[in-house]
């Protein structure tokens, strides 16, 4: 069934929300992994790299490489079908998760979750951006975007809810089965209440069917938008900071202080991400909205300024003396991390033609997630295991930690380059649009 090309105000606001937590379920599951590295490393006896690989390339491989192929049936087949089946899929294999007894089995169950979770977003940003003009795109987008600190939020409270009575007590099985059957329900849900909105809804007057171009087309159109490229990198090397932080973050402050109660910090690290980091994401696209709309070029320069600012704070939070410390430079950290989301989904989809916005997603996170999710963890962990070598566990990981925010550095340029071709590549974008519109 196919949505009216106007929806209602209110129709719109429940697809936003329910696209926002089907978001969410996306990144407990890739949170969980890193809350809970501590117990599952020891109970399955892996290293630091093994640790960074299941977190990092085993899961980023397949969800980047899937992504692609079904970002294809997204501009052309229904994205509801679509999203519903992705989820009930990546659900399973997080359930299948708490059931493995060895690396090569919980390594093959991330690959499964990859390849679900890879129908995901393609379909969801392409949906908004059939709901939402330009002008609101990168508020819906942003406010999309809050399923990352909101997922990664439910996935401490989930694991303090769910663990046993002390630190020592974490079933962390029984947390992947929940969280896996719980989102096969959410599944259901999506599929009854969604429907297929109108292709192109708010650029182009006509009903008239829009013709959609091959792969190859798709990827030589989208290549050849230099903004587009920019910013591409500018996202990947900032998340490739993000998600090393998320893979080892709770390792090291049980390092930190063994003697403070984990229910505590994962509670604390939960509101923290719930709140700073989704706060720095719905402000940081509403500020677009509102600058941007005075100078396009604020799509680049906030993205930059926020990531200026994180540089030191990250590195410092991992040299500080106590967790609470740590857990103050967080707040601060997150709360302009979140800032980049809103304006980099927004230019994703507004650069984009309108019958490749699922395929410029799908591209889109596959640079992201190679370079961010598929490096960041991997990178850490192999610099944690050298950094070993003549210093203590907690000293390496502060010394991997400390090189891995230099990625923030190519972030920054990236971003100041979108700033300088965004314009040009911004009208040309509305050109395309209304030449499609009228021809």
């Amino acid at each position: 069934m196919t949505e009216q090309k106007t929806p209602s105000k209110s129709y719109r606001s429940l697809v936003l929300v329910l696209l926002t937590v089907v978001y969410g379920f996306n990144f407990i599951d890739r949170q969980i992994v890193g809350i809970l590295a501590p117990f599952i490393q020891k109970d399955l006896g892996l290293t630091n790299t093994e640790l960074g690989l299941l977190i990092g390339l085993a899961f980023a491989t397949f969800y980047t490489v899937i992504a692609i192929p079904i970002a294809w049936l997204a501009d052309r087949y229904n994205r509801v079908n679509i999203l519903s089946i992705a989820l009930a899929v990546w659900s399973g294999f997080t359930a299948l998760t708490g059931l493995a007894t060895n690396f090569m089995q919980i390594g093959l169950a991330r690959m499964g979750v990859g390849v679900g979770e890879a129908g995901g977003s393609p379909p969801s940003h392409s949906i908004i951006s059939d709901l939402y003009p330009k002008e609101e795109r990168a508020g819906a987008l942003g406010f999309y975007a809050m399923g990352i600190p909101l997922g990664i939020m439910a996935a401490y409270f989930a694991t303090a809810s769910l663990m046993g009575s002390s630190g020592e007590d974490v079933d962390w099985r029984r947390i992947f089965i929940f969280l896996g059957l719980t989102g096969i329900g959410l599944a259901v849900v999506v599929k009854l209440v969604l429907r297929e909105p109108v292709r192109g809804a708010m650029e182009l007057d006509s009903e008239e069917k829009i013709v959609q171009p091959p792969f190859r087309e798709s990827l030589k159109t989208l290549v050849k938008i230099p903004a587009w490229w920019a910013m591409c990198f500018g996202i990947a090397f900032g998340s490739f900071v993000s998600y090393a932080t998320s893979a080892f973050q709770t390792k090291y402050l049980v390092l930190l202080d063994p003697a403070f109660d984990f229910q505590t910090l994962v509670i604390a690290l939960g509101v923290i991400n719930g709140t700073t980091y989704a706060g720095g994401a719905f402000f940081g696209a509403k500020l677009a909205d509102w600058w941007g709309g005075k100078d396009i070029r604020a799509y680049g320069w906030l993205p930059a300024i926020a990531i200026g600012i994180c540089l030191p704070i990250g590195v410092i939070s991992f040299w500080v003396s106590s967790v609470w410390i740590h857990l103050a430079y967080t707040t601060v950290f997150l709360l302009f991390l979140g800032i980049y989301l809103g304006p980099s989904f927004a230019i994703a989809q507004t650069l984009a033609p309108i019958n490749m916005r699922a395929m410029s997603t799908a591209l889109f996170f596959f640079i992201l997630n190679m370079i961010a999710l598929g490096g960041g963890p991997t990178f850490t962990g192999w610099l944690a295991d050298v950094f070993k070598n003549g210093s203590t566990e907690l000293e390496s990981i502060r010394y991997a930690m400390t090189v891995t925010c230099g990625m923030f550095i190519p972030s920054i340029i990236s971003f100041l380059v979108v700033s300088r071709v965004l314009p040009r590549d911004w009208a040309a974008a509305e050109k395309r649009n209304h030449d499609l519109n009228n021809g």
